[in-house]
Formats: structure tokens, C-alpha cells, sequence
């Protein structure tokens, strides 16, 4: 009489197993084609795709391991280009801000030498006042306003420059913060850390 019931559990178990193998395949179809479309592989999408619950891919062995180690790869994938992609940014926010950092400091030093020469100039003209003719006057006048010409568009050049420099210095404080959140952001979807 015990014959009876143990073919039917026989025939029950293996309906089952081929049922959950039929169910990791699927698992493995839906991360191929995520895969294909660079969607991001994630235990919510897989499930989507593969038409299986979450409960399942999180209790079964095999379709637990596809999708962490394919979410791995993918996160890492993601990361390196991400990082790739910020380095350059901030390389170049950097290279700019040294940039506008040295022409700052060019345009002071040109700034002082102007008004160097302005104040010889001046000097000289008072100490030889008497002695040149109207001509010789006019000429240092005319040079005189020249020079003041020229240091009153470098002072507006120097603002320019300074007003580049923060705004550079912005882009770069603007890259720090979105590198932060990036990194937190991979750090709190590493495969150490699995989702909800």
C-alpha cells in the first residue's frame, strides 16, 4: 500500500525542480537582456524581466548568486566610468582654476608696474617742470592719461579674472560634493550591501 503515494511525491519533487530551474533561466535571460540594454541590474528589475517574485531570487541559491554577481560586475562597470568621467571634470575645473589663478596674479603684477611708472613719471614731471617746454608737457601728459587708460583696463581685467576664479572655484567645491554623492551612492549599492 506504501507503493502508491511515493511515485506521486517523486513525480511532485521533480515537477518542482524542473519548475525552479525553468524559474533561474528565466533569471538568467532577463540579466542577459538588461545587460544589452545597459539597464542597471538590480533585484527589482530582474524580477520584472523574469516574471519570478523577489522572494524568490533572494531564497533561491542559484538565482541569488546570478544577480548579485551580475549586479556586481555592472556596479563596477558603472563606477569606473563614473570615476573616469569626474577625474577628467575635476581635472580640468582644476587646470582652470590655476589658470585663471596665474593670469590673476600677472595681471597684479602688471597693475604694480603700471603705477610704478606712473608714479616715476609723475615725479619726474614735477621735479622738471620748469625746465620743459609746453611740447615736452603735453607729451607727458599724453602719456600719463595712456597709462591711466591702461591701468584702469587691467583693474577691469583683474575683476573678470577674479570673478572667473570663483566661479571656477564654485565648479570645482559643485564636483567635490556631486564625487561625495557618487561615492555614497556606490557605496550604499555595493553587492556587500544588498537592496530592500
Amino acid at each position: 500500500m506504501s507503493t502508491g503515494p511515493q511515485p506521486r511525491t517523486a513525480a511532485a519533487n521533480a515537477a518542482r525542480r524542473a519548475a525552479t530551474e525553468a524559474k533561474v533561466q528565466h533569471v538568467r535571460d532577463a540579466i542577459a537582456q538588461l545587460r544589452r540594454h545597459k539597464q542597471p541590474i538590480t533585484y527589482p528589475a530582474v524580477a520584472l524581466r523574469a516574471t519570478v517574485s523577489r522572494t524568490f531570487l533572494y531564497e533561491n541559491r542559484d538565482a541569488r548568486a546570478l544577480v548579485t554577481g551580475a549586479a556586481a560586475t555592472g556596479t563596477g562597470h558603472r563606477a569606473r566610468a563614473a570615476a573616469d568621467h569626474d577625474a577628467q571634470q575635476e581635472a580640468s575645473w582644476r587646470e582652470r582654476a590655476l589658470n585663471t589663478e596665474a593670469a590673476l596674479k600677472a595681471a597684479h603684477a602688471e597693475i604694480r608696474a603700471q603705477r610704478d611708472r606712473i608714479a616715476t613719471l609723475m615725479g619726474q614731471a614735477r621735479d622738471a617742470e620748469g625746465e620743459w617746454t609746453p611740447q615736452a608737457i603735453g607729451r607727458i601728459t599724453t602719456e600719463n592719461t595712456t597709462l591711466k587708460q591702461r591701468v584702469r583696463q587691467l583693474t577691469q581685467d583683474n575683476r573678470t579674472l577674479q570673478e572667473r576664479l570663483q566661479a571656477t572655484r564654485s565648479n570645482v567645491r559643485f564636483a567635490d560634493r556631486r564625487i561625495a554623492q557618487l561615492e555614497a551612492h556606490l557605496l550604499d549599492h555595493s553587492p556587500g550591501n544588498p537592496p530592500p
